[in-house]
C-alpha cells in the first residue's frame, strides 16, 4: 500500500501510462495494479487533478461497467475511438478490449 499520496499518485500514473493505444483499463484495476485494491475512487481523484496538456494516457481508464464516468467524456471518447476502440450502447466491451498486462 501507498505510503502517502504522493506514493499513490506517482504509483498510478506509472500504472496508466504503461497502458496500450488501443485498450482500457478500470479504475478498479489501476488501484489494484498500483497496489492499492479497494481505491477507485482514488484513482478518479488524482486523474480529475491531472494538469491540461498532459501526456499521460487518462481517457484509457473507465469504470468497471465499460463507461466514460468523468466530465470529459466526449472529449474522452473521441479519443478511445480515434485509437479504434468501438463503442456500444455507450459501453467499450471490456472482454475485446481490457489491458491485460
Amino acid at each position: 500500500m501507498a505510503e502517502n499520496i504522493d506514493d499513490a499518485r506517482r504509483q498510478v500514473l506509472q500504472v496508466i501510462h504503461r497502458i496500450p493505444a488501443g485498450k482500457v483499463a478500470t479504475y478498479g484495476q489501476i488501484a489494484r495494479l498500483a497496489g492499492m485494491p479497494n481505491q477507485p475512487r482514488l484513482v478518479g481523484r488524482i486523474l480529475s487533478r491531472l494538469p491540461p496538456g498532459t501526456k499521460l494516457p487518462w481517457h484509457r481508464v473507465i469504470n468497471s461497467q465499460g463507461r466514460i464516468s468523468n466530465p470529459g467524456a466526449a472529449r474522452q471518447r473521441e479519443r478511445l475511438e480515434a485509437e479504434g476502440i468501438p463503442f456500444l450502447n455507450g459501453r467499450v466491451r471490456l472482454k475485446d478490449f481490457q489491458w491485460q498486462p
